[in-house]
């Protein structure tokens, strides 16, 4: 029997010929991948061709929910967005919370399989178990506000509708545009957008009354009365009142806030930056996703260059403060919330956005792009009103900024003149802002991940390291395999381990679309086993930590088989060559690098924790076989 919170029922979309049917997977299919980006993967991996481009039409495009989206418990309102990615050439993948996940659900779909490309622009409109294709010609290269008002409107102005599109750099072809939801929720990182918007998709809009119901109500009940009464006192509670923003100060201090280009891992600025700063001066209001009373979302109100800062494009959570902020040495936060409500207006990521444009301020700083090339503008480190005219100019691709929109791997190449030195990128995806010569194990994430460098796809070294690691989080780690905590600052065989055990943890997550500020290890909230009662409690099956753990590795290898269908290898899972410099600067990190022998052969650790092949660092046929993936050809 199909659990009673999900639908069955699965939409696809044939875009070239403008066709639409309906699938009902089997039980069988729903327990073996959980739904988000697993499920993702197994449509994708069917139906994609290997070896073709990104922008080619047979580049199929999956958007999934997971089997609790929809309950009423904080932490499951999330989407996920797969296809092959225009900015990296390997598997993308994109995770957004928000209301859209749960709507998507109510309108009686637990996912959409989007294949070739439309003749002329189109949105994509489900509602109550039905679906239809509607004209977006009026909508194309509308900024997300406006254009959501029109769809909204086309369809009688129901304030419930939710809306997830793509924006005016899509539409141009910038290689890491987002897909943006509620003006301010993202499909972030690997240019999900770009390749919707290569299909002429420009939105898809939901609507629905099906109410979903959990297999033992009671119990979902109690769970989520028990996760509300955990944040007051816990850090549930600061990110309720700082979000993420929060540990601006934190990751400074250890000296692992990226700073001036990813060359120092302190920022003389920061408190300038920071989540307390925020809160003191522009931030309004704090947002939430569907059912969540975690409420950690930013709402800014304020201007810079007399521009104004609309509450509708949300607020700058770490990740975007430290890419404008401490990448390109800018301490006015003004300048950041602008930045920000730029990428949401026009929908490109905002880690790369900035990371790119920090990028461009090194190449200038070391004459190798000079006023000629920026067409004036002088992009330097620290200059804000540099740092937005250089982002509008990406977004429109305009001048420099059409070569920057490739991202900052495409674009060192094209520039030449020792402009690779500069690259801060892990399968040519810009770092985020998480350093791994603070945070050591990352850096060998950054490299083995399959959609390349990425924060959220395992847990962080201070996690699972002895000084930091409480009793609590010993007992979620214990959970899931791991009880020998180890040293700070030091990469180790037992670390590689962790690593790829944690890995399958959050890929679990993804797979059943639950955020991972409320389900996992690193906050109090909920924790492993816990995981495992509330799919219980939503599904009625008998799941257990090693039955969710195996979907998020099954998840894990199917990504990398679809990249080892193109060809890649361990030779692509790699750093820049800036990781293995000594930091400048002052503070803890200063003269700290990462070692390139060490690298290798830790490399070889972590194929060994996945059961992949040591020479080729691709899974094996025998792997394949015992994850139910036989169907698999790699």
């Amino acid at each position: 029997m199909i659990p009673t919170c999900v639908n069955g029922k699965v939409l696809h979309v044939d875009l070239t010929h403008q066709k639409l049917w309906q699938e009902s997977p089997l039980e069988s299919f729903y327990r073996k991948y959980g739904g988000g980006s697993a499920m993702g993967m197994a449509y994708i991996l069917e139906h994609t061709p290997p070896g073709i481009d990104a922008f080619d039409p047979q580049n199929v495009m999956t958007i999934f929910v997971g089997l609790p989206t929809g309950l009423p418990i904080s932490g499951q309102s999330r989407v996920a967005v797969n296809a092959k990615s225009p900015l990296t050439g390997v598997i993308g993948d994109s995770q957004a919370g928000g209301f859209f996940p749960a709507e998507l659900k109510f309108s009686g779909f637990d996912g959409v399989v989007i294949y070739g490309r439309s003749p002329s622009p189109v949105y994509l409109w489900i509602h109550d178990g039905q679906a239809e294709l509607r004209d977006a010609s009026q909508m194309w290269g509308k900024i997300t506000g406006e254009s959501e008002d029109m769809i909204k409107a086309d369809l009688g102005g129901d304030d419930k509708i939710q809306v997830m599109q793509v924006g005016p750099a899509a539409e141009k072809g910038v290689r890491f545009a987002n897909i943006m939801n509620m003006c301010n929720r993202a499909n972030g990182r690997t240019g999900m957008g770009a390749v919707m918007a290569s299909k002429n998709l420009k939105a898809v809009a939901v609507r629905g009354t099906k109410k979903i119901k959990a297999a033992d109500p009671q119990r979902l009940r109690a769970l989520a009365k028990k996760g509300v009464q955990s944040i007051p006192g816990s850090a549930m509670e600061d990110m309720n009142l700082e979000g993420t923003s929060g540990v601006v100060l934190s990751q400074n201090a250890s000296g692992g806030l990226p700073t001036r280009n990813y060359n120092e891992g302190q920022f003389e600025g920061a408190t300038s930056i920071s989540g307390e700063r925020m809160n003191e001066t522009i931030l309004v209001d704090r947002d939430s996703c569907y059912a969540c009373a975690v409420r950690c979302k930013r709402v800014v109100s304020t201007s810079f260059l007399d521009q104004q800062v609309d509450e509708r494009y949300g607020g700058p959570e770490y990740e975007t403060l430290a890419a404008f902020g401490s990448y390109c040495g800018i301490s006015d936060i003004n300048a950041v919330a602008l930045a920000n409500q730029i990428c949401n207006q026009y929908g490109v990521d905002t880690i790369t956005a900035g990371a790119v444009i920090a990028f461009a301020m090194e190449c200038f700083e070391k004459q190798i792009i000079t006023l000629k090339e920026t067409q004036g503008i002088d992009l330097r480190f620290g200059d804000a009103q540099a740092m937005i005219q250089i982002l509008y100019k990406i977004v429109k691709r305009k001048g420099l900024g059409d070569i920057l929109a490739q991202g900052s791997a495409r674009a060192a190449q094209i520039i030449g003149g020792g402009a690779e030195d500069c690259l801060a990128v892990g399968k040519g995806q810009e770092a985020p802002a998480h350093m791994p010569q603070d945070k050591r194990s990352l850096g060998l994430l950054y490299a083995v991940n399959p959609f390349g460098a990425d924060h959220m796809s395992a847990e962080h070294d201070p996690v699972y390291e002895t000084k930091n690691t409480d009793q609590l989080g010993k007992q979620r780690l214990k959970q899931i395999g791991i009880t020998d905590l180890q040293p700070s600052g030091k990469m180790t065989s037992e670390k590689a381990r962790i690593l790829f055990r944690t890995q399958q943890s959050f890929s679990a997550m993804d797979s059943f679309c639950l955020c991972m500020f409320v389900w996992g290890i690193s906050f109090p909230m909920y924790g492993p086993q816990e995981v495992v009662e509330f799919l219980r409690a939503a599904t009625g099956w008998d799941l257990s930590i090693d039955e969710v753990m195996k979907i998020g590795e099954r998840r894990i290898n199917m990504m990398r088989v679809f990249n080892a269908r193109d060809g890649f290898n361990r030779d692509q899972d790699t750093l820049s060559t800036k990781f293995f410099r000594p930091l400048l600067g002052e503070g803890p990190t200063s003269g700290v690098m990462m070692d390139k022998d060490s690298f290798e052969k830790i490399k070889n650790d972590y194929y060994r924790a996945a059961g992949w092949d040591i020479e080729s660092g691709n899974p094996t046929t025998e792997g394949l076989k015992q994850l139910g993936l036989e169907w698999v050809n790699i």
